[in-house]
């Protein structure tokens, strides 16, 4: 499979997580359902630097491949449990359950390892405010605080905050090749389309390892 085709299929397993059920707040209109979209195969998890060209990925501090538990995000005054997201029976992503609970997608890297670790949560969810419903209110050097089961807590810094139209989501951008552990938060965001039950933009927090705690 090629690097682009990957990429693509990523992209459209994370705009599942965070556009599959969210709503206006203030509104009560049920969201349309998603289609079905098929996740990209695993990586292994402990899978050898991502090489590009003849350079072999590894600036800065790397950490190995840990599950991430619980997120903190001081600014937003974000402290809550991550839930695994995987694939459901007929090869589509699953989505978080809840307005809460931020999901972490178990085919990307564990935060902390080589590579964009992918976390999603919704803006909002059936009238309730999410867990990323401020996300686009992070700031250059904010914390993101990861917990891990080994027991370290990985500590990102957001380097900026981009929005998105979903139709022209960058690939490249978001889930390209990079040198460092890097973490990707993401939600639904821009107007609220009513007739599709669907938001029309994505915003994506970028962030970097900065240390452990």
């Amino acid at each position: 499979m090629t690097r682009h085709r990957t990429h693509a299929l990523i992209i459209a397993a994370v705009l599942a997580i965070a556009g599959a059920a969210a709503i206006a707040i203030g509104h009560h209109d049920e969201p349309a359902a998603e289609p079905p979209l098929t996740a990209p195969p695993a990586a292994p998890s402990s899978a050898p630097a991502t090489k590009v060209g003849h350079d072999v990925l590894t600036r800065g501090k790397l950490l190995p491949a840990s599950v991430p538990t619980r997120v903190r995000i001081p600014a937003l005054d974000v402290d809550e449990a991550i839930t695994g997201l995987g694939q459901e029976p007929d090869g589509s992503m699953q989505v978080p359950t809840d307005a809460r609970t931020v999901g972490w997608y178990t085919k990307a890297p564990t935060p902390g390892s080589l590579g964009p670790a992918v976390l999603a949560g919704h803006v909002n969810f059936h009238g309730a405010d999410g867990t990323f419903a401020r996300l686009s209110a992070l700031h250059n050097g904010d914390r993101v605080e990861i917990t891990r089961q080994d027991g370290i807590t990985a500590v990102f810094a957001v380097t900026r905050v981009d929005r998105y139209a979903k139709n022209q989501f960058p690939a490249g951008a978001v889930y390209g090749a990079i040198d460092h552990a890097g973490l990707r938060l993401i939600t639904c965001g821009g107007y609220f389309d009513r007739r599709s039950g669907h938001y029309v933009d994505n915003i994506v927090a970028y962030a970097e390892l900065r240390g452990t705690e």
